[in-house]
């Protein structure tokens, strides 16, 4: 039996429920929002879920446990529990410690982001819905009515970003005002302890679930609405055979869950070990699903909305443009729209296409593009910020827009803020475990990791600041939390032994645990997991990373390579992380 080091006196949650908040809480973060909808489209549709669902029940909960279990039996964070565990592999806890420190740094900032929308709501008209006026004129801004005013309102009102990632610059003041507010608001949280997290969760984990459930409503009622559906449920039976496709769905899988930070570990830690953590696994994965799909109906009903829309104004004006062709005589007069077609745009105008000659069809493409709704819909769905865009583009829907983008932002803010807590605790709890001294006065402990987190974050504010930010989110965080939880099933299944844990566990639950997470910890999801790092190490090498820039020029998004420098950067990132584990090991 593993000697328990951790003090005998150790803080408590007040009750399950907030214990529960506090793990669905840093489970569902805005890569939910952010990431989800996006790999759901261009992941396989419907085959992406199943695959999901299979690889969350097959190896998603049985870590999940693993790390949970881990932390409640042993009452410690992720560095002192693996050092009890296995010495050898003390240096995973550490390694899992630094995952935290760099996800905080930048994870503040997308937060950050989002509170800047949130003060920018209170505005009547919303400023991302029309283009700024030039100074000392009425003209809008050139720049601004050559693209979308939510895009120019992102790109160079929010970030003031630069064309591409060589411009650095200074710190941007709103975001370093923004970037202050997210970790004060996260210190305030955590000053009192558990007490007073756990009542800020009640309002950063309920309240965005109460918003999740108004917006799909809401959604559902939208014209177009359920076309976007259809394209969810359009599954690509071929992605069951892509490696891509698995190994992105991994990726997701280990983004959605927080596996291999060790805040799960952490939480854990301060729950009495009677606790039903198996119940937990299920329902900190289940609840994080159920959020996943409900964000994704939301973006794909908004996304169908959209491209009917659109495609309805393309029809009418190709009606239009037809009806005047014919009556001037440069088309013949079955060329001519029914007058019907503006009843019902999309199914009239292309019954009545399809029924024309050949030689009136041909002339009938020569003058008006062809409308089509699935393409639209596709021309949409561009980038994993699609969810972002689908939210700003609610706001304008709904009447009462200034209401709406209030209620979203504070949804973001939430959910942005209740992982925040998951990841500083992940932070804080190895800190106390490691240095009993801290233990002594938590409040200072919690300020100096906040302000010293915030000054680190300050960087990320920078007008190149996001591409750095997309760099670390896109291509860092995956080898290392793989290689971080092929070690912890390691030092559990193989080291202290599989058998031996699960038989601590029936000590501690009071009841036997099923032998078939003694089969996954041992042989299944190694093996999964050396996979996904190998197919992981490939893509980077075959692939140069590459970023979305604003080129001002253009007034367009422009795709680019990252710099030689900069996937150095990358790279050397991904070193520091697993660095401690063979460090420890000599």
């Amino acid at each position: 039996e593993p000697k328990n080091k951790a003090p005998t006196e150790r803080p408590s949650w007040a009750n399950k429920i907030e214990y529960l908040l506090a793990q669905v809480g840093f489970s569902v973060g805005l890569s939910t929002i952010w990431r989800f909808p996006f790999l759901c489209y261009h992941v396989g549709g419907g085959v992406f879920l199943i695959i999901y669902i299979v690889m969350m029940f097959l190896i998603g909960i049985p870590l999940l446990f693993l790390e949970m279990a881990a932390g409640q039996r042993l009452r410690q964070g992720s560095i002192g529990v693996w050092k009890v565990i296995s010495p050898w592999l003390g240096g995973v806890g550490y390694a899992s410690f630094t995952v935290c420190l760099i996800v905080g740094l930048y994870y503040s900032t997308i937060m950050s982001w989002s509170f800047c929308y949130f003060v920018q709501s209170f505005q009547s008209p919303l400023p991302w819905t029309v283009c700024p006026s030039l100074e000392n004129s009425n003209a809008s801004d050139p720049e601004c009515e050559r693209t979308r005013p939510t895009t120019y309102f992102w790109y160079r009102k929010v970030l003031k970003a630069t064309d591409e990632i060589e411009k650095g610059g200074l710190p941007v003041l709103h975001l370093s005002v923004s970037l202050f507010v997210t970790w004060l608001l996260t210190c305030i949280s955590m000053i009192q302890g558990l007490k007073s997290t756990g009542k800020m969760l009640y309002i950063s984990v309920l309240l965005p679930c109460l918003i999740l459930a108004c917006l799909l409503f809401r959604s559902l009622q939208l014209e177009g609405a359920f076309s976007g559906l259809e394209r969810l449920l359009d599954a690509k039976v071929s992605s069951l055979f892509s490696v891509e496709v698995w190994r992105r769905t991994g990726n997701q899988l280990f983004y959605a869950l927080g596996l291999g930070a060790g805040s799960f570990t952490a939480i854990s830690s301060y729950i009495p070990r009677s606790n039903n953590c198996v119940f937990d696994a299920f329902a900190v994965a289940l609840l994080s699903l159920v959020t996943s799909m409900t964000a994704t109906l939301i973006v794909f009903c908004i996304m169908g909305h959209l491209a009917t829309t659109d495609t309805k104004k393309c029809h009418k004006k190709n009606a239009e443009k037809l009806v005047y062709l014919a009556a001037i005589g440069k088309l013949p007069p079955e060329a001519k729209p029914p007058d019907s077609v503006y009843e019902d745009p999309i199914s009239i105008f292309t019954s009545w296409f399809n029924n024309l000659p050949e030689n009136v069809q041909n002339m009938v493409t020569i003058n008006v593009p062809l409308c089509n709704l699935t393409e639209t819909f596709d021309e949409g769905m561009v980038g994993p910020g699609v969810s972002l865009v689908a939210l700003i583009e609610l706001i304008s829907v709904f009447s009462g827009p200034t209401f709406w983008a209030i209620i979203i932002y504070l949804l973001l803010v939430n959910v942005g803020l209740s992982t925040m807590i998951g990841i500083v605790q992940g932070i804080i709890t190895p800190l106390q475990d490691t240095f009993s001294s801290l233990r002594k006065h938590p409040k200072l402990l919690t300020v100096g990791v906040c302000v010293l987190m915030f000054l680190g974050s300050l960087t990320f504010t920078r007008p190149s600041g996001s591409y750095y930010v997309n760099l670390l989110d896109d291509y860092w965080a995956s080898l290392p939390l793989f290689f971080i939880v092929i070690l912890e099933n390691v030092a559990m299944a193989w080291i202290y032994g599989a058998r031996r844990f699960l038989a601590d566990l029936m000590v501690m639950l009071g009841r036997p645990i099923s032998p078939i997470y003694r089969w996954v910890w041992s042989c299944l999801s190694p093996i999964v997991l050396i996979v996904l790092s190998v197919t992981s190490l490939i893509h980077m090498y075959v692939k140069t990373p590459h970023y979305t820039a604003w080129d001002a020029s253009l007034s367009d998004e422009v795709i680019r390579d990252y710099p030689p420098w900069a996937v150095a950067l990358l790279k050397t990132f991904i070193i520091i992380t697993i660095l401690p584990i063979p460090v420890y090991f000599l």
